[in-house]
């Protein structure tokens, strides 16, 4: 069949709106319990705390003079928050404060408190690295056990999490270890663009077969969910099948437009200690 330059379709030469002033209403937030609804999460009363850790490595302003100022963020958004934030929104709000003057750093800061805070409908925490001072440039390594070189056959990729279903042995005896694969991909809900990620699993209870973790890691390859919700399925699914005392799940995720998503889940630690990874 012969194609015509009429009929060949290509996502090269399809323009994009970026504001580049300051544009609040950019962002778009979702409700976290609709996503909760189909994982079966109960809101009110949840089964773990936790937050979301975001990265804006491309982050610009104009100082007080007109001056660029480039820069680092750190954003905490509380898991305990109404809403999540739609990731393009985030990046297109950032982008509109490329052009837009600010009195000084702590303006800045109030500002993207303020309006990160109203659009999460939670107490949002920000952290500011201008002209990239001050940001750890150490690459982090995963704790634990990694999972990723057993030697295991996969023919299927449907997402599944009856691969849980006879993961643990009541005959084992309780302990306590931290496992970690980087073969977590899932797709984004809204725009179906690959999300890479590395998740690590730290746990007290009966011990989890290791190939029947990594075959339900391996089913998130072509589901469809926000990186939060993925991560918010993987501790529900652990503690539904494999029933730990404690359990803690980190995942992070490789940048998308200059922004990375790390959201962290656990019913017994308040923070994760591991920090930026090789892919990020």
């Amino acid at each position: 069949m012969h194609i015509t330059e009429k009929d060949h379709i290509t996502h090269l030469g399809v323009r994009s709106h970026y504001p580049d002033q300051y544009s609040p209403q950019l962002l778009e937030a979702l409700p976290r319990a609709r996503g909760r609804e189909v994982i079966g999460l109960n809101t009110p009363a949840l089964p773990f705390t936790g937050y979301d850790l975001w990265t804006a490595f491309e982050l610009s302003w104009l100082n007080n003079k007109g001056k660029p100022v480039v820069g680092i963020a750190e954003f905490i958004i509380p898991a305990s928050s109404e809403n999540l934030i739609e990731s393009k929104s985030f990046k297109l709000y950032l982008n509109s404060l490329n052009q837009t003057r600010f009195r000084d750093l702590e303006t800045l800061l109030a500002t993207l408190i303020n309006d990160l805070s109203e659009a999460a409908k939670g107490d949002v925490k920000v952290t500011l690295y201008p002209g990239l001072s001050g940001y750890p440039s150490a690459i982090d390594t995963l704790p634990g056990i990694n999972i990723d070189d057993l030697d295991i056959e996969v023919n299927n990729y449907d997402f599944n999490p009856d691969y849980l279903k006879y993961a643990i042995s009541e005959k084992s005896d309780d302990i306590a270890e931290t496992l970690c694969s980087n073969l977590l991909k899932s797709n984004c809900l809204v725009t179906y663009q690959p999300d890479w990620g590395s998740v690590v699993i730290n746990y007290e209870g009966k011990q989890i077969d290791r190939e029947c973790l990594l075959r339900y890691l391996i089913s998130f390859r072509q589901h469809n969910e926000f990186h939060e919700q993925c991560v918010e399925r993987i501790f529900n699914d652990i503690k539904r099948y494999c029933q730990p005392q404690k359990l803690t799940v980190f995942a992070r995720y490789t940048r998308r437009g200059g922004l990375d998503i790390n959201p962290f889940r656990s019913d017994f630690e308040e923070k994760t200690t591991t920090g930026r990874l090789i892919r990020q």
